[in-house]
């Protein structure tokens, strides 16, 4: 993706800087964060600096590069690794492309110091390039004149580049097919509105955004064809852990008859978990929900307090989409109807 004109990656690793697109800066700023040490690598992804399944899977794999760099013993290689495996892990649980890097670079590890540097590294160049064939496929959904909802933020910020959701849309657009996206805002943090919509400007791709609570609205006005969203996790059965938010959109369109498709690489479809009942939802802090950035007249980025004074707020940074509500998964490797 392209940023005044420089191709920029959401992440990448300089020597042994980790380098990352400030996430939650956007759109209001555009700035490159630096992780010197696998401990800076590890609070961005906490603190969603850095953010998005693929991107997250991208960080851990480079998080885990810099523990290897910084190991002086070979013979104590594998044991280092395994302690930053588990203080990686732990800083979201949800998003299994996370675990998917960190358990590959630790078993390339086992065989060699350079074969776990080269799995390392290749985890985020594979992203971009499922993310480049997720597009190719699902740009065959995606007719002329169409008009797709999105929810939260899974484009080229989320997947090191093209993006998941979104990848399908900028296929169709740079096509010459004449669509238009409708962005839900995604509450708490506005991932829509600050990163969808963001990305979309600068591709010059036609869209609004709209309230998280307007989108069966507009599917009651046949205003929208399809519904694209992206994925933190996939169960053997294909039910699908996404933003919260996802499966009330995903029951509206069941209701109107609209199709829902999930969009994800392979890293994402987790065979371990049977269903989603055994998928972790990550309960972030609730000040997400009671505070609100925002851009001063100033210039100035300023958090203010938006809720009522002495009211807790509840804060699942995730729900569960059942199967029986995805029309398909769009992959890598093709359109599937069904996973079982």
């Amino acid at each position: 993706m392209k940023v005044n004109n420089i191709h920029y990656r959401s992440l990448w690793i300089e020597g042994d800087t980790v380098c990352m697109i400030e996430q939650n800066l956007l759109p209001f700023q555009f700035k490159i964060h630096k992780c010197k040490n696998i401990y800076q690598t590890c609070d961005a992804i906490r603190t969603m600096i850095v953010r998005g399944a693929g991107s997250i899977g991208a960080a851990g794999g480079y998080a885990m590069l810099q523990a290897i760099y910084q190991n002086k013993d070979n013979q104590k290689l594998v044991t280092e690794l395994e302690q930053a495996k588990q203080t990686i892990d732990s800083t979201r649980p949800t998003a299994v492309n996370l675990f998917y890097a960190t358990n590959r670079v630790l078993a390339a590890a086992k065989i060699s110091k350079e074969y776990a540097i080269s799995e390392a590294l290749a985890i985020a160049d594979e992203c971009v390039e499922q993310s480049k064939q997720i597009g190719i496929h699902g740009n065959s959904l995606i007719k002329d004149g169409y008009n797709i909802e999105t929810h939260c933020n899974a484009g080229w910020l989320a997947l090191v580049d093209y993006g998941s959701a979104l990848s399908p849309v900028y296929t169709a657009f740079d096509n010459g097919k004449k669509i238009f996206v409708f962005v839900d805002e995604t509450r708490p943090r506005l991932q829509g509105m600050r990163l969808t919509a963001w990305e979309l400007k600068q591709h010059g791709v036609p869209h609004a955004i709209i309230p998280d609570n307007a989108g069966a609205f507009y599917m009651s006005k046949k205003k929208i064809d399809m519904v694209i969203v992206g994925a933190d996790r996939i169960a053997a059965n294909g039910d699908t852990a996404n933003k919260i938010g996802t499966l009330e959109k995903a029951i509206a369109a069941k209701y109107y008859g609209i199709p829902f498709y999930v969009a994800a690489p392979s890293s994402t479809f987790d065979m371990n978990t049977k269903n989603g009942n055994d998928i972790i939802i990550e309960e972030r802090d609730e000040n997400e929900v009671l505070y609100c950035l925002g851009n001063t007249a100033e210039n100035k980025l300023e958090e203010v307090f938006i809720s009522n004074s002495g009211s807790n707020a509840l804060n699942p940074a995730f729900d569960i989409t059942p199967a029986e509500l995805i029309t398909g998964y769009i992959t890598e490797k093709g359109i599937r109807s069904q996973l079982l």
